[in-house]
Order: C-alpha cells, then structure tokens, then sequence
C-alpha cells in the first residue's frame, strides 16, 4: 500500500502479506484518515476485513511506521513483532524518554548549539509530554538476528534507528526493507540514545548495516517510501560511496579552521540549519564519529564543547 506524500520522502509504504489464508501486515503507516481509508479499502479491493489480520511486523518505531497500530488494536486484538529496542520507544516508557531529553541536552551543548539547540531541546520535550499517551497498548513479541516468521529471516540493521530490522524473503530473494534502503534520498542515521542514555554512533553503524546486506542474495526492496528498488546492491555501493565523499568534505572544512559540529553543521547546510536543526546536526555528529573512527581527525573539549582537528 503507497500513500502518496508530496515532501521529500514521496510515500508511505507499507505492506499487507498473505499466508495460509491469515493476513501479515509489515509496518502500519501513518495516524491519518487517509492511511487508515487505503488500509481498510486494499482489504476490501481483495476480500479480506482487519480481522484477517493475525499480525503486525514492525521494521522500525518510527511513527511514520506505526500510525495505525492503535487503530487497528481497539477493533481487533493482535500481536505486534518488533526488535527489543523497540519495545520500550513502543509503550512510551517515561524513563527512557526523560533520560532521551537529558541527552539531546547534554549532546546539543557538547556540539557547541547554544540557544538552537536549547530550543530543540524544549521543543521535543513539549512533543514527547504531548505524545506521552500515545503508547502501543497491546502485546510485543521480540525479533531479533536470524529469527524467521512468515518464513523470512530477520536481520538486524541498526542504523537509521537503533532498533531497526530488515525482512529477507530466501526464496524469493525479496527484501521487506524498511528505511534501511530508499532509492531516491539517503536516509538519515539519526542520532539517538540507547536505553541507559548513551549515545550510539548511529551512521557507522548503519554504513556497517549497509556492508552487511551485501552479504545476503535479494533483487529486490520493498521500501518505506519511494519505488521499489530493483538494483539494490549498486544502491548500496553508491550510498557507502557517497558517504565517503561527504565525509571527505567535512574534513576539509575541519581542515579550513572550523571546528564546532554546529559550525560545521552551519558551514555545510547553511539555511537548513536551524530549519531541519535535528536531522542536520545528527548527520553532521554521525559523519564526526565516522571521521573520527577513520583516525582522520580528533577532538578536544575546550570549556564543555567538542572541538574537531585534522
């Protein structure tokens, strides 16, 4: 199922797959009418009602991927498969999502944002205590590396987010991909915590992802948004490509006298800044730790902020 979105990432996939006469539905969309219309009409276009549904896999728990799970529990009772590290995201557990506040704090001054980044800060903290209900009231059962349902096999691919899996189809060499592959736009390794508060280094683990579905045998990506990837391993090689090239762009800027992860941030997007403040930073900090790890530069903290050097 496509539901067209005129930004930048074009769709919102999501997909319904028979077995056996029971219903898989892999990731639920957005919360929107529009959504919940194209679900409930593909189900009626091919003879099926929500209560064929046996069971919703989850690639990911962004809410561009879950929107309709809700929905979907309060008329039919269901059980909802996700990584682990989903779980917690999933029923909005307040500890997590107040030590994830208390770290986009401390983040945003070490990267030296200043009153940018406090104001991100509040914002998200005004979104998640407006958010807080909004937990998945049902029953989660884990995924994890080389577990099969539906026959497929799961393959944990960090990255994009912490919790993120990829569904490989062996037989049909067809991959249920989640935001791990888009063709038209990279997508973004987001800066997040892990479940103690601490920062996981988001973009080298998802080039390590990308280099690990090398080693699986697919032709073919349903993805969370755009086409459907036909070529997905010269995608890949060109994504782990560009991201040597952007990197090498970065250097020289550090190389150039800039030395904050905002000033570098304000130096390479320039007017995206402050109006895409948090995908900008967390690919800027990701690129950083890749850098860094590569032994190209180093960093030093000079009054409470990271300061970068080739």
């Amino acid at each position: 199922m496509i539901l067209p979105n005129r930004g930048s990432l074009k769709s919102f996939n999501f997909y319904l797959v028979e077995n056996h006469q029971n219903l898989t539905l892999i990731d639920a969309g957005i919360n929107h009418d529009a959504c919940w219309d194209l679900l409930l009409q593909t189900l009626k276009t091919h003879n099926f009602s929500l209560g064929d549904i046996s069971q919703i896999i989850l690639t990911h728990s962004h809410e561009d991927h879950i929107g309709l799970i809700q929905r979907i529990l309060d008329v039919h009772t269901v059980p909802i498969f996700a990584h682990k590290d989903a779980v917690y995201r999933l029923q909005r557990e307040e500890e997590f999502f107040q030590k994830r506040i208390e770290f986009y704090s401390q983040l945003y001054d070490e990267m030296g944002c200043g009153a940018v980044g406090k104001r991100r800060v509040e914002e998200t903290r005004k979104l998640g205590e407006a958010k807080k209900n909004e937990k998945i009231v049902g029953e989660i059962r884990t995924l994890g590396e080389d577990d099969y349902i539906l026959g497929m096999r799961v393959i944990e691919t960090p990255g994009h987010s912490p919790d993120h899996i990829v569904l490989l189809d062996e037989d049909r060499k067809v991959l249920f991909g989640g935001d791990h592959l888009i063709g038209h736009i990279s997508s973004n390794a987001l800066v997040e915590p892990d479940r103690d508060g601490n920062r996981r280094k988001t973009l080298i683990e998802y080039h390590s992802s990308l280099k690990k579905c090398l080693n699986y045998d697919f032709n073919k990506v349903y993805t969370g948004h755009g086409r459907t990837i036909h070529h997905p391993y010269e995608l890949i090689n060109s994504r782990l490509e560009g991201m040597d090239e952007k990197a090498e762009k970065i250097v020289s800027i550090i190389r150039s006298g800039v030395a904050t992860a905002s000033e570098i941030a304000q130096t390479f997007y320039r007017d995206k800044y402050e109006a895409e403040f948090s995908l900008v930073m967390s690919e800027i900090i990701g690129y950083l730790d890749y850098i860094e790890e590569k032994q190209l530069i180093y960093k030093t903290k000079k009054t409470g902020i990271w300061h970068y050097e080739v």
